[in-house]
């Protein structure tokens, strides 16, 4: 099993309101806002954005997150090693990293497995 396209936009900031208010500005709903200044938008059935303000000393970044959707029957295509392997997250997602042939770093997350 390969990836299934892109799950997310994890996207950096130096100041989470005035991002929220400009994605709300071009039709995303806030779907839920942190105590630590985050929180995911989202237009319709596209993509999540999560944006994260980031202290003002530090260059924000951009990562889209490709969605994967069993992390053990994850098999990487030729050309593609894990970086780092699968690993719990504290949001409740299996999160691991490749890169591509120029050197950037993507981020995979599938779900958690639940006990049936």
């Amino acid at each position: 099993m390969t990836t299934e396209g892109i799950e997310a936009v994890f996207m950096e900031t130096h100041n989470w309101g005035k991002s929220v208010k400009f994605f709300q500005g071009l039709g995303y709903e806030l779907e839920f806002a942190t105590d630590h200044n985050s929180g995911q938008l989202r237009k319709g059935d596209s993509p999540t954005l999560f944006i994260a303000e980031i202290p003002a000393d530090r260059q924000p970044q951009v990562q889209l997150v490709l969605k994967v959707a069993d992390a053990d029957a994850f098999r990487a295509g030729e050309g593609v090693a894990l970086e780092t392997p699968f690993e719990d997250t504290h949001f409740g997602t299996r999160m691991a990293t490749v890169r591509d042939p120029d050197g950037r770093a993507w981020s995979l997350q599938a779900p958690l497995k639940t006990d049936s």
